[in-house]
């Protein structure tokens, strides 16, 4: 869709600047913290929120929408890892005999896991810059826990 123009004209520097901020202070935070990337993530885009919730409704906005979408990755990557225990403890439980499904159950959750991964990366990127041009962002597969 090609960008007609009508966002910036009716959205103030410094409103796109922090809406754009949530996003990728969220990101950075959650590089900076490796696998903790949904709490930091979060902690990022709320403290954006808290600052900005009355002076800037598209500030906020946006806030809410980066601290759904990492509260979202968080929760995804922690039934990953739960799953990752359930399918070593069956390995276990089986004497190595449950390899034959967790081997291959395994790097399906392997691949799951580097998809949600580059997901994460792309939408936040993605959601940053759109808010730098004063557009609104909805990321995909997110939980709207927090409206």
């Amino acid at each position: 869709m090609p960008y007609t123009g009508q966002a910036l004209s009716t959205t103030s520097l410094s409103d796109r600047q922090w809406a754009a901020s949530a996003h990728f202070l969220a990101l950075l935070l959650a590089l900076m913290t490796a696998w903790m990337a949904g709490v930091a993530g979060i902690v990022g885009a709320g403290l954006i929120y808290l600052l900005k919730r009355d002076d800037s409704p598209f500030a906020a906005e946006h806030a809410r929408e980066a601290i759904n979408f990492n509260l979202s990755m968080l929760l995804y990557s922690a039934a990953a890892v739960a799953m990752a225990v359930v399918l070593a403890g069956a390995t276990v439980l089986t004497l190595g005999l449950g390899l034959i499904v967790t081997v291959p159950a395994g790097l399906l959750l392997l691949a799951a896991v580097g998809a949600i991964a580059v997901m994460w990366l792309v939408c936040s990127l993605v959601a940053g810059f759109k808010a730098w041009n004063g557009e609104h962002y909805r990321y995909p597969l997110t939980l709207r826990l927090i409206s």
